[in-house]
This record gives C-alpha cells, structure tokens and sequence, in this order.
C-alpha cells in the first residue's frame, strides 16, 4: 500500500524548503561580506536575526523528527521516544 500525500502538503513542504534555502543563501552572502569588507550595523543585526531564526527552525524540524520516532524493543513492540 502507497502512502499518498495531498498535493497542498507537497507545495507547503517546496515553499518551506524553498525559504529555507533563501535563509541560508542570505546568511552566507551576510558572511562572505563580512569576511571581505565588514558589515554595517544594520547588517549585524540582519545576519543576527537570520541565524536565530535558522536556528528555530532547525529546533523545531528537530523535535518534529524526534515526536514520530519510535524506538522497537527486542519483542517488536514499538515505543515512542520520550522527551
């Protein structure tokens, strides 16, 4: 049996994705001038407001990921994976 997924979750999965990639490519481009030429002040606080929001998210891809995994004893009885 197939697991189907609804085509609006495939387009919210791509756009989540998409954003992520842009995030990262911002990230790296405030990086890449840092390392060049200095950043202005106003540019600090983007790549600083960048990066903690990459980092949530990685958090919450993260606990997301940890919440459906389950952990199978030596009877084959599943257990969800506490905190």
């Amino acid at each position: 049996m197939k697991a189907m997924v609804s085509p609006h979750r495939c387009l919210f999965f791509r756009s989540v994705i998409f954003l992520e990639q842009k995030l990262i490519q911002r990230i790296n481009e405030l990086a890449r001038k840092s390392k060049a030429e200095g950043l202005t002040n106003d540019e600090k606080k983007e790549q600083e407001h960048l990066r903690s929001q990459y980092r949530a998210e990685f958090r919450r891809n993260l606990t997301q990921q940890l919440e459906h995994t389950y952990i199978m004893d030596e009877n084959g009885k599943k257990h969800k994976l506490g905190k």
